[in-house]
């Protein structure tokens, strides 16, 4: 039985490698000669790096700017001419100082660092994953690591989208000249624009700290950025856009800048793992992510796997912290079963304490069913 484990992280519990190693030691237990093959896989946010690390990429380890201005480490992948940055190694929730959430002042400052560090390298293709992010900045904080100036009156603006409402003059014409030689590439399944109700402050501030009134000193200080940053030469006109709401906004900068191009996170990383390849000759391959509901169908990694291994005639599982698809929901997204750990413990704390054990055991029903 040759068996392939493509799975991404369980919030909270497990890394992505953690799920497969105790996955297969289930299935070992029940059948011993058991072929195991494990693919690092994420959906454009974090482990993002990891996966391509795993498949062969360099790491790469920068001192830069965190969300609140405190220097960190963060690390980023190269092989040949292209970099995978993943913005929540440098701005993100997790690498908040205390894990204090900074809704109206967490810049995105260090992003830009990374993407400097990468054209330092040579790296003319920049993969750039979003997820994860504590800013709503627009990306500002990012633009201005690049060159671009952005004052309030006498001086450079602060950090943080609240500032940008104070926001009196930007000029593009110092961003980085190796950009025009660079090809961008937005990993993100988000399609928020940047303002309004569907916005990056309305939908995603809150999950970053922000009160009913935070949101809306964010929102004025975003359409006061884009309004000023669109009037420079060369800017496309991109607040609209499909993904410009990704990160903060971050997506936004990116697409109108940066002349980014939008891919699916889970697809930037099947191309980077080679997970089509890899499907020759398996038997099962098993998949999962801490949750599964409505929002996996929409393209998160789950979903890329199942599509991969249903073109290649191979059946697939998931398996989850919990779930809310219903049978025919997961019948459609191509999987044969779905393995939620809360079947076997259905306290959220405990079960995600001993993912381990219960991701054992799972291991050992899969093989069990499917030997």
């Amino acid at each position: 039985m040759r068996v392939l484990i493509a799975s991404d992280k369980f919030k909270g519990s497990a890394t992505g490698a953690e799920v497969a190693a105790a996955l297969g030691d289930g299935i070992r237990s029940v059948t011993p000669d058991a072929e195991i093959e494990t693919v690092p896989v994420a959906d454009g946010g974090e482990g993002t790096v990891e996966a391509a690390i795993a498949s062969g990429f360099e790491a790469v380890s920068v001192r830069v700017t965190g969300p609140t201005g405190a220097p960190l480490d963060a690390r980023f992948a190269v092989r040949g001419d292209e970099a995978i940055i993943e913005m929540a190694a440098a701005s993100g929730l997790d690498v908040l100082p205390r894990g204090e959430k900074a809704a109206l002042t967490a810049t995105s400052h260090g992003t830009g660092e990374l993407i400097i560090a990468a054209l330092d390298r040579g790296c003319t293709t920049i993969v750039l994953g979003v997820g994860g992010s504590a800013n709503t900045d627009g990306g500002a904080g990012m633009l201005q690591a690049l060159g671009v100036s952005l004052r309030a009156h006498d001086r450079p603006v602060r950090p943080g989208g609240a500032a940008l409402a104070e926001l009196v003059e930007v000029d593009a014409s110092g961003l980085d000249p190796r950009l025009a030689g660079a090809t961008i590439v937005l990993a993100s399944d988000v399609d928020n624009p940047l303002l309004g109700d569907r916005g990056a402050a309305s939908v995603f501030a809150p999950q970053k700290g922000a009160s009913a009134d935070d949101v809306a000193v964010l929102e004025t200080g975003l359409r006061r950025f884009s309004e000023l940053l669109e009037q420079q030469p060369g800017v496309r006109p991109a607040a609209g856009a499909a993904g410009a709401g990704a990160a903060g906004g971050v997506g936004y900068a990116a697409l109108a800048v940066l002349g980014a191009r939008r891919e699916p996170g889970i697809d930037v990383v099947q191309r980077l793992t080679g997970l089509a390849d890899r499907l020759a000759g398996v038997d099962l391959v098993i998949t999962g992510e801490g949750s599964l509901d409505d929002q996996s169908l929409g393209g998160k990694t789950p979903l890329g796997v199942a599509a991969a291994a249903r073109a290649a005639g191979v059946p697939v599982v998931a398996v989850c912290g919990r779930s809310t698809l219903s049978e025919g929901q997961a019948a459609g997204a191509g999987f044969r079963r779905v393995y939620p750990l809360s079947e076997l413990e259905p306290d959220a704390a405990t079960s995600m304490a001993n993912a381990r054990s219960l991701l054992v055991e799972v291991g050992a029903r899969i093989a069990t069913e499917f030997a």
